[in-house]
């Protein structure tokens, strides 16, 4: 059974098109861009997670970026550590060169603001064994 299906189509902002940067991602997620101004040094997107959909390892350099859970539940998890359990009101701060992931848990869709300033290195994809061997 899927939980959150509410979250597909956006909580507080819309859900948007099909991520274009699909290719960092297992499973399908959706990106709706609410800041890209070049005179301000963050932007900030909505990206919306289907049951089981994760980004790649990826690391943020010369910035960082911040997480704000709107609804679902959802992963983040950080190289070495334990991942996170995520759920609506969550905040997660990432600082310039911590090597992470995030995404939706197998069974329920998730959402979160993204901010983020610098520039993502993508990195591998987060296997099978890692993901599914996530718990709470």
């Amino acid at each position: 059974m899927v939980k959150n299906e509410e979250v597909k189509n956006g909580v507080i902002f819309p859900a948007g098109d099909v991520n274009p940067m699909g290719q960092y991602f297992t499973g399908q997620s959706y990106l709706k861009t609410l800041v890209a101004d070049p005179k301000v040094n963050v932007g900030v997107g909505n990206v919306t997670f289907e049951p089981g959909c994760r980004n790649n390892w990826h690391i943020h350099r010369g910035g960082y970026q911040l997480l704000l859970v709107t609804g679902g539940e959802g992963w983040y998890q950080q190289e070495g550590e334990r991942a996170q359990f995520l759920k609506a009101g969550d905040v997660i701060v990432i600082h310039d060169g911590v090597k992470h992931w995030h995404g939706a848990t197998k069974d329920s869709w998730f959402e979160h603001l993204a901010i983020t300033a610098g520039t993502p290195q993508w990195l591998e994809p987060v296997d099978d064994e890692t993901y599914n061997n996530v718990e709470r």
